[in-house]
């Protein structure tokens, strides 16, 4: 027997080293707390895959640095008017606590296409086309521009000057000013009251050609008070002639 023991030693050892290195390798095939964190990150493709909304910060909302403004933040709108003087367009900024602010700001509330500077264009045109109308006693054109009563008016006037077979010239030199000078809504229709300030040249003559009126040679600077007005619900967007006076 004494001569066998170093074989079965090293039997028994060579069983012992098999055994541990199973033991080991099946340790090693665990993961653990410590172990490194792997290359692929799965939420990485649910952000890539996912339909996923990333929400702009307000740098993004507002270009760059801007600072960002709430609603309740942002600053008034101003008011402002139009005028025409020497045949260019002026816009000036209003008072907010004026008069005419508030009126003109009423008419934008309710018609959002009213813009006072063209507005006062379209007010100049329409002066120098009533007064050469008038002039030349054109009833249908006027029948378009004013409201009911004024064209009574005009209307009873070209009717006396026809009936006295005189003729009317008036030769419009030009439109000095053109300003708003009231504003208000009235119900649902807009109400805007201008100033022209022109140049015009205005004479009757009777039926033998004699000056009964006027002066073909004498410029005159003649200071008009119109109100127009027009119905904000309405589709027609012009606006009629509803009164005419002088300066106080």
């Amino acid at each position: 027997m004494g001569k066998n023991l170093p074989f079965f030693d090293i039997i028994l050892l060579a069983a012992v080293a098999v055994f541990l290195v199973l033991r080991l390798r099946s340790t090693l095939g665990k993961r653990t707390g410590f172990d490194e964190k792997p290359d692929h990150d799965p939420f990485q493709d649910r952000a890539e895959n996912d339909n996923v909304v990333n929400l702009p910060s307000r740098e993004d909302r507002h270009g760059g640095d801007s600072q960002f403004l709430d609603s309740n933040d942002s600053p008034a709108k101003e008011i402002r008017t139009g005028s025409l003087h020497g045949g260019k367009v002026a816009v000036d900024v209003l008072p907010s606590d004026s008069a005419l602010a508030e009126g003109l700001s009423a008419i934008q509330m309710s018609d959002r296409s009213f813009d006072p500077a063209e507005f006062v264009q379209g007010a100049g045109a329409a002066f120098e086309m009533i007064i050469e109308s008038f002039a030349s006693g054109d009833k249908k054109t006027l029948r378009n521009l004013l409201d009911d009563d004024v064209y009574h008016d005009f209307k009873s006037a070209i009717d006396e000057r026809e009936a006295l077979k005189q003729t009317h010239e008036t030769v419009m030199v030009g439109i000095n000013d053109v300003d708003i000078i009231e504003a208000e809504m009235s119900g649902r229709h807009a109400v805007v009251t201008v100033k022209f300030v022109s140049e015009q040249v205005n004479v009757t003559r009777d039926a033998d050609g004699n000056t009964v009126s006027g002066d073909s040679n004498h410029v005159a600077k003649v200071t008009d008070i119109w109100t127009f007005t027009r119905d904000t619900r309405s589709k027609d967007p012009n606006w009629l002639l509803v009164e005419t006076r002088s300066p106080n």
